[in-house]
């Protein structure tokens, strides 16, 4: 049994690496600016922030391992210079008290954010990062905080597509609600870019694996054989029985349109995702499967219907959850709700 530390523990992915960890027989020390909702007798939560260097330093100590998993995203009303020092310097400061503390193990999510173009072949883990927003940009200052620690202990980092999986919410809450009311789903031109995810279990085997092979270096994850966007639509549409079917948008206008909403704040879309809703995005996964011995179990397909149908048997507890991390609630429609109307 080990002892380790994760930072948002009470988020999407950080509750559910917590539940494998304990389930193997781990002790696990959570911390995070929100509570979390699960017990156990090897679990110590901490509700603080990973700026705080005088907490760090009474909690970290002791641990096996640090997994990096706190962030604040782009979107939920969440101001941009709060992000940026919770992201930012909070990855600093952990890095520091984890360097102080002896421990010589760090896994740390990164993000396809840090690109806001699309690529006609899969990403490699040498492409030079190209954030178009705060969020990305505050992750790949995250990836340079820790390459500067690579004498003080194995840092892993995973750049990660969205996680996908029973439970993931946030903005893809605003598809699922479409899909569940039988609405008309809409694609941005054809719908033929592929996009890629990861399954948040396959996520949590990586990092595991990092963890016990100190994989020090930058790895991107994601699926094999990613399908386009229309038909991972199509297929979660044909499997929910709604009545739902997919239409299609011209994409210059569909831009355009989604720029301005952004600028006058009122969708919950912003500069990444008017980018790259439309583009293709797939990492090259040939070096963690390499290095890790690691390899995806669910196409984008199985991943985005599981995460329907958790959606659709709890719709009405999802819409009255309150003080939950973002990717646990669904986000605000704003300007998309008028779309919705005329589905």
């Amino acid at each position: 049994m080990a002892r380790v530390l994760i930072t948002g523990g009470s988020g999407f992915l950080g509750s559910l690496l917590a539940q494998r960890l304990l389930a193997e027989g781990h002790a696990v020390t959570s911390i995070d600016l929100l509570p979390g909702t699960a017990g156990h007798p090897n679990l110590h939560a901490v509700i603080g922030d990973i700026r705080d260097r005088a907490l760090l330093d009474r909690i970290v100590p002791g641990h096996a391992a640090v997994f990096h998993c706190a962030a604040l995203l782009a979107h939920g009303g969440v101001d941009a210079r709060a992000m940026w020092s919770s992201n930012v310097e909070g990855t600093r400061v952990l890095a520091q008290a984890t360097a102080a503390a002896g421990i010589d193990s760090l896994v740390y999510i990164s993000s396809n954010c840090l690109w806001g173009h699309g690529f006609d072949r899969p990403v490699r883990e040498d492409d030079p990062p190209a954030p178009c927003e705060r969020y990305g940009a505050s992750k790949w200052e995250g990836e340079k905080i820790l390459a500067a620690h690579a004498g003080d202990f194995a840092a892993t980092i995973i750049r990660s597509p969205t996680i996908m999986g029973a439970g993931r919410l946030g903005l893809l809450a605003i598809l699922f609600e479409f899909i569940a009311e039988g609405r008309r789903v809409w694609l941005v031109g054809e719908g033929s870019n592929r996009y890629q995810f990861v399954a948040v279990n396959d996520l949590i085997d990586a990092m595991l694996l990092a963890w016990r092979r100190r994989a020090a270096g930058t790895f991107g994850i994601g699926s094999d054989d990613v399908g386009t966007m229309r038909d991972t639509f199509e297929h979660v549409i044909g499997h929910a029985g709604t009545g739902a079917r997919t239409g299609r948008l011209p994409k210059a206008p569909l831009l355009l349109a989604m720029r301005a909403a952004h600028a006058l704040r009122i969708s919950p879309l912003g500069p990444y995702h008017y980018r790259m809703i439309a583009e293709d995005f797939v990492f090259d996964t040939s070096r963690i499967k390499a290095a890790l011995g690691w390899a995806p179990t669910l196409t984008n397909r199985e991943m985005l219907l599981a995460a329907y149908r958790y959606y659709a048997a709890n719709r009405a507890e999802i819409a009255d959850r309150r003080a939950v991390s973002a990717h646990r609630q669904a986000a605000n429609m704003g300007v998309i709700r008028l779309l919705k109307w005329v589905s």
